[in-house]
């Protein structure tokens, strides 16, 4: 499949557009602005844009009134239409934010619910109880995402359902052209039904990319044959920035090696998990690290790592953003792209992963462990990738086994030598792919 060999870049368009926040009900084509950017988009090298909710919503996306309606604040279906050709047209794939476990209160199916209670057609669309209450004082109560009742659950089992979101995902297939989705909050969403997605848009498109949101839990459950073909790798996320910050690379490295190890017990040989440094959920990577001089040395890792890379936007020049100051502050708008040596480097990182057999679908092995340096290889038949961190803020002489004498420097394209020992600036990383 093309997303095993690609690079993802995530936009979360309401912010990234300058969308108010409240749904005002006011047309305003905002979303065309991605197509300022689709030079800069090609320029780095990115596979497919992921964009987060762009449904007519109440407020923030996640709170959907219409899976078959561009939100107004974003513009109409034809702007986003123009936005998915130009996209096409650069080489680029678009996946959507699919929101199938809960929906807005502005639902149109919801508000008939409010309007009709036990009359409406659409009761059993949801988790209700009539004879209870909510927070809103309906008269009714339903059941909310994790206790947020503005997120209506959605009945999952209810095969009227099941057909409404299906025909919603084949729409925005067959009129947009749309190449995959990311299942919002996939952790808890209805194992049966992710199967009837998987089979129903396989049948549209063999090529068709699933994404799940996990938080947590065993990746297993939902990235198999039958569901989804990736996952949010959210151990390693938690493992890159904090062995960077404890400079401990050994929990980056233990957790590698659980996943996709050569052991028999590793956990996801053979799976292609999505891998990132931050994203519209969690504090900015430039504003979590203690040591900025990191930046360039975290992406190395993620680049190297066994799994699909993916952007967020903006923090290829290292943009900030802080969990602590509201969702806001990681969802900024933003006028035009800029570029700094940090991008510069993720250019290049992005260049060798795409071009990399080994790093794209090649084993995982930790050559060299210690607390600020790691030297981890990367292998499959035709390739063989080693890649090397020094996080401190010294040199210093690593010592290795490459079991071969020659190399090639995949950013210099220098040959290398060696011998056992090889002396690592500060600060530094090097990709080798060992003859």
């Amino acid at each position: 499949m093309w997303a095993k060999e690609s690079v993802l870049y995530q936009i979360y368009p309401l912010g990234f557009c300058g969308a108010p926040h409240e749904n005002d009900g006011k047309l305003v084509s905002r979303i065309t602005k991605v197509m300022e950017w689709t030079d800069h988009f090609q320029e780095l090298g990115i596979s497919a844009v992921l964009f987060n909710p762009i449904f007519e919503s109440d407020r923030h996306g996640y709170d959907t009134r219409d899976y078959r309606t561009l939100d107004v604040r974003l513009g109409t279906n034809e702007d986003f239409k123009k936005v998915c050709e130009d996209l096409h047209a650069h080489g680029i794939k678009v996946i959507l934010d699919a929101v199938y476990n809960h929906v807005g209160r502005g639902f149109w199916a919801f508000a008939d619910v409010l309007q009709n209670r036990e009359n409406s057609p659409y009761k059993d669309w949801f988790y209700i109880n009539f004879g209870g209450n909510n927070g809103y004082n309906d008269g009714l109560y339903y059941e909310g995402w994790e206790g947020h009742y503005e997120l209506v659950k959605l009945n999952l089992q209810n095969p009227a359902v099941v057909d409404y979101l299906l025909e919603s995902t084949k729409f925005w297939m067959e009129e947009f052209g749309i190449d995959g989705l990311r299942l919002d909050v996939a952790y808890m969403v209805d194992r049966e039904f992710m199967k009837r997605l998987h089979y129903f848009t396989r049948e549209i498109n063999e090529e068709f990319f699933l994404l799940g949101e996990m938080l947590f839990g065993d990746y297993k459950q939902i990235v198999n044959n039958d569901m989804l073909d990736s996952a949010t790798n959210y151990e390693c996320y938690k493992g890159l920035f904090s062995s960077f910050n404890d400079k401990n690379l050994f929990e980056i490295a233990h957790s590698l090696n659980r996943q996709y190890g050569g052991e028999q017990w590793c956990l996801y040989r053979g799976l292609n998990l999505m891998n990132f440094v931050d994203n519209h959920d969690v504090s900015r990577i430039a504003t979590i690290l203690k040591d900025k001089k990191h930046l360039p040395l975290v992406y190395a890792v993620m680049f190297g790592m066994n799994g699909i890379p993916c952007l967020y936007y903006g923090s290829e020049w290292g943009i900030e953003g802080d969990k602590n100051k509201g969702d806001d502050d990681l969802r900024p708008c933003i006028e035009k792209p800029e570029e700094n040596e940090l991008t510069e480097t993720i250019k290049q990182l992005i260049k060798i992963h795409k071009a990399s057999p080994a790093l794209c679908y090649g084993d995982y092995r930790n050559v060299m462990i210690q607390n600020q340096q790691l030297v981890m290889e990367r292998k499959c038949d035709s390739e063989r990738v080693l890649v090397a961190v020094n996080l401190s803020d010294q040199p210093c002489t690593i010592h290795f086994d490459a079991q071969v004498g020659e190399g090639i420097d995949l950013f210099t394209e220098e040959s290398v030598s060696f011998t056992g020992a090889y002396d690592m600036p500060a600060y530094s990383f090097y990709y080798w792919k060992v003859k």
